[in-house]
């Protein structure tokens, strides 16, 4: 989007403010749909850095993701969120979504080009 949508940003801060981390949304960013939950970047953050942790290759990389408040930047808390961050999701591809047991994302707001709420899933049901 070219100009970030306000309602999705007002989403997001809701998520940013932990109220509630059970919003379940799919974007379309450039071409690609990716659906799943929306998580606080804290949170989202602490996550990556688990994951990474627990990799002999790629724990040094997890004190990134462990850096001082959200991003690591000093910017004020009730700045609008610049992204969002997914767990639990999954970019969907024909009849597939991967990774199929979901997978953590991070998206700038600006590259939404379309959005709804839920979470979209496939069945051949």
């Amino acid at each position: 989007m070219s100009t970030p949508d306000d309602l999705l940003i007002d989403l997001a801060a809701m998520v940013e403010s932990e109220r509630t981390n059970q919003m379940s949304l799919t974007v379309v960013v450039h071409g690609a749909v990716i659906t799943g939950r929306l998580a606080p970047e804290r949170v989202w953050r602490q996550r990556v850095a688990e994951v990474l942790q627990d990799s002999d290759q790629l724990a040094p990389f997890a004190e990134v993701f462990r850096g001082s408040g959200p991003a690591g930047r000093t910017e004020p808390a009730t700045a609008a969120p610049s992204h969002l961050h997914f767990h639990v999701a999954r970019i969907l591809q024909g009849t597939l979504g991967i990774p199929e047991t979901g997978g953590m994302y991070r998206i700038a707001v600006k590259d939404v080009s379309a959005w709804t709420v839920g979470d979209f899933s496939y069945s051949d049901r």
